[in-house]
């Protein structure tokens, strides 16, 4: 068995790659060359002296040793982003990587007050889509619904509707991608009645302020803006489908 130190990064690669059961998902995760990743790990395993990996057609499938190996670096990404967080909070803001939905991100962002002498830093991540918070992608996320996650912290914050808002005398609406539940109610029930679309949920609201359109918004949201009115009631949907809970997770 070769006696050289193992690297800690070769380990949590490894961890990785574990978690991942593939090189490609594990490329994606890292952004590390999918020759320089087999290379790393057939070096591991000659540094251990230990089968890792059964390689074949279907990736890269834990050995009996690998699934000990995984088990023992658990928490190990983790160690490390608290350290390299430690390590620049001797000099400098400590930042905090929060990620929420576009409008979530919105009213967070106007709601916090900067401070000149806040020891941390916000790093606002907005993302519709789930970052993967086991891999530090986040160290807050604000989501419509709780982690998979059982052992991240969680908390509920409050309940989520939407309505419709519009400037007065303004018929039709403006769309965004259909891909959140709100814009899926929208097409479904008003999908010839859209007047103008755009994919930044930012540039829809410009649009429905200068009165191209109403616009569906979280009440949260639209409850606040002076330049358009609410012309609906909550919309009444299944609250799989448009409403939903805020959790915050903190990891």
């Amino acid at each position: 068995m070769n006696e050289t130190p193992v690297s800690l990064d070769d380990l949590e690669v490894f961890a990785i790659v574990a978690q991942s059961a593939s090189l490609s998902a594990a490329h994606r995760a890292t952004r590390i060359p999918l020759p320089t990743l087999s290379r790393r790990m057939a070096s591991l395993e000659r540094s251990l002296g230990r089968t890792l990996f059964q390689r074949g057609p279907n990736g890269y499938a834990l050995t009996a040793d690998g699934r000990s190996l995984a088990n023992e670096l658990v928490g190990l990404t983790d160690t490390r982003h608290r350290v390299a967080r430690w390590q620049a909070s001797q000099s400098a803001r400590l930042p905090v990587r929060i990620t929420a939905g576009f409008w979530t991100s919105r009213c967070l962002a106007q709601a916090l007050l900067p401070k000149a002498n806040r020891i941390w830093q916000p790093r606002f991540v907005p993302a519709n889509t789930r970052l993967d918070m086991a891999r530090r992608e986040a160290d807050v996320g604000i989501r419509n619904a709780p982690p998979d996650h059982a052992w991240l912290a969680r908390q509920q914050l409050s309940s989520v509707q939407f309505a419709i808002y519009g400037m007065h005398g303004v018929s039709g609406f403006v769309a965004s991608q259909a891909d959140v539940p709100s814009q899926i109610w929208l097409y479904e029930h008003f999908s010839d009645d859209i007047r103008a679309t755009a994919n930044d949920p930012r540039l829809c609201l410009d649009l429905a302020e200068a009165g191209h359109g109403q616009i569906v918004l979280p009440t949260f949201v639209g409850d606040r803006l002076t330049t358009l009115a609410r012309r609906s009631e909550p919309i009444p949907l299944k609250k799989s489908l448009i409403s939903g809970r805020l959790f915050e997770v903190l990891v």
